[in-house]
């Protein structure tokens, strides 16, 4: 890439900026493959010859079976894995390994290659997504009557079931899916065939080329197909949006384990010891996957400002695209594989998680309820005279449901014996029924909705 133009070579620094092999040889797979896809259109259009085209095929095909077999070599004077290939194919075949770059461009080269990279990782994405969501299902079924504490300001709030906490966070991660799903469409065009940013003057079938790399059809816009990245960052913010569900559930995971909540036991695979102290097991993989998060947005922060100054078309800023992507993508696998594991393999503890929502007059609300509903009170003075209640309950050591008929009456004459039927954690989750509420009977209306949808993915 020195000879021509430059008397002199690269400096050593030069050399070591400008290189991207080190990063960009995780693209081999997909520079063989547009490759391959690229020469057998020019050999169609009669823009090389079938037979030359038969040798550069046959040598990339053998390119992929060494790489596979041995990784790719670094070589920073062949700068990125687009020469790295080249060259290697000019050792295979001789100089007609050079016919295989008529009408293309490393920067729509390149722009292929990323893009089919993260159409594979949007994939991966929405597998590993599909396998949280069916162990958040599997769960919610098994625990649609399992009651807990629900929080604000993870301050005890009312009495909620374990199926429906979880299937909360199925809602989450069914919108993630979504955008990952959103952005598989939005990336579904071929960059190649637009050459450096005006297109060529050969005749090419852009349409085989992208029917070939199993694209819908080829980018509209030569300018626009070799600068965007839109399909990169489409991938991190999914990704970001994505990491930021997993960490919350982790956050939960990580609460739920600790020896004051002690609500669920982590499966061992996923827990880790103390180099000094035996009795603790630390929900590490939980940790991580909700540090991982940090790392995810940092990435897309990173590839955001990369390219929010950049004119049309191409520029070596857009050479620093792929790490951050890489790094999140790398990310984003383990954290779902992580958090499928640990939803599916937990052990949740039904005796400490119902004892924790009959502590903290999590039925309160069930009282100003019933107040409303049986004494026709308006429920701000139903609110108010549940708040003496509870008040009454503080001083006695006692829940709501241990108030005697008369500690109640002395508060209100309008309570009788009935408001107990409102008062247990069992009564409260039961009268959530309404559409999207806690109640064990609509916990199992939705997890077969949940199933159903599963099912048209």
């Amino acid at each position: 890439m020195w000879g021509g133009r430059f008397a002199e070579g690269p400096s050593a620094i030069m050399r070591e900026i400008n290189a991207s092999i080190p990063f960009d040889k995780a693209l081999w797979r997909e520079d063989i493959a547009g490759s391959r896809a690229h020469v057998a259109m020019l050999a169609r259009q009669g823009i090389v010859s079938e037979a030359d085209a038969a040798a550069i095929d046959k040598g990339l095909s053998q390119i992929a079976e060494e790489y596979e077999a041995d990784g790719v070599p670094e070589d920073w004077d062949l700068e990125d894995i687009h020469m790295t290939v080249e060259a290697r194919l000019t050792e295979i075949v001789g100089p007609v390994a050079g016919r295989l770059h008529t009408a293309r461009s490393r920067n729509d080269q390149v722009a292929t290659d990323f893009r089919m990279w993260v159409r594979s990782a949007n994939r991966r994405a929405i597998a590993g997504i599909d396998a949280v969501l069916h162990a958040l299902v599997a769960r919610a079924d098994e625990h649609a009557d399992t009651i807990m504490p629900g929080f604000t300001h993870l301050q005890t709030a009312q009495p909620v079931t374990l199926g429906h906490h979880l299937l909360a966070y199925f809602e989450m991660l069914v919108r993630d899916r979504s955008r990952f799903s959103a952005a598989l469409e939005r990336m579904d065009e071929c960059p190649l065939g637009s050459a450096a940013l005006a297109g060529t003057g050969f005749d090419l079938d852009r349409e085989m080329t992208a029917k070939a790399l199993d694209f819908a059809r080829p980018t509209r816009n030569s300018l626009d197909a070799v600068s965007d990245r839109d399909f990169a960052l489409d991938y991190l913010m999914a990704a970001s949006q994505c990491a930021l569900h997993l960490s919350r559930l982790a956050e939960e995971f990580i609460i739920w384990a600790s020896q004051p909540f002690g609500f669920v036991k982590l499966p061992d695979t996923l827990s880790t010891g103390s180099s000094i102290m035996p009795q603790k097991r630390n929900p590490d993989a939980a940790e991580l996957v909700r540090g991982h998060a940090g790392r995810v947005i940092g990435c897309t922060t990173a590839l955001m400002v990369t390219m929010k100054g950049l004119p049309l078309a191409y520029s070596k800023d857009m050479q620093d695209d792929k790490p951050p992507v890489f790094e999140a993508a790398g990310l984003m696998d383990l954290s779902l594989a992580a958090m499928a594991g640990m939803v599916a393999d937990s052990g949740f503890d039904k005796v400490r998680m119902r004892k924790a929502a009959e502590a903290g007059h999590a039925t309160a609300t069930d009282l100003a309820d019933w107040l409303v509903r049986q004494a026709d009170i308006p429920f701000r003075e139903a609110h108010h005279i549940t708040g003496a209640a509870v008040k009454l309950a503080d001083e006695k050591g006692v829940a709501l449901d241990g108030l005697a008929i008369d500690d109640l009456k002395a508060i209100d004459s309008r309570i009788d014996e009935r408001v107990f039927d409102a008062l247990s954690v069992d009564a409260s989750v039961a009268a959530r029924a309404s559409y999207g509420g806690t109640a064990p009977e609509r916990v199992r209306q939705q997890v077969e909705d949940a199933r159903k949808r599963l099912e048209k993915f």
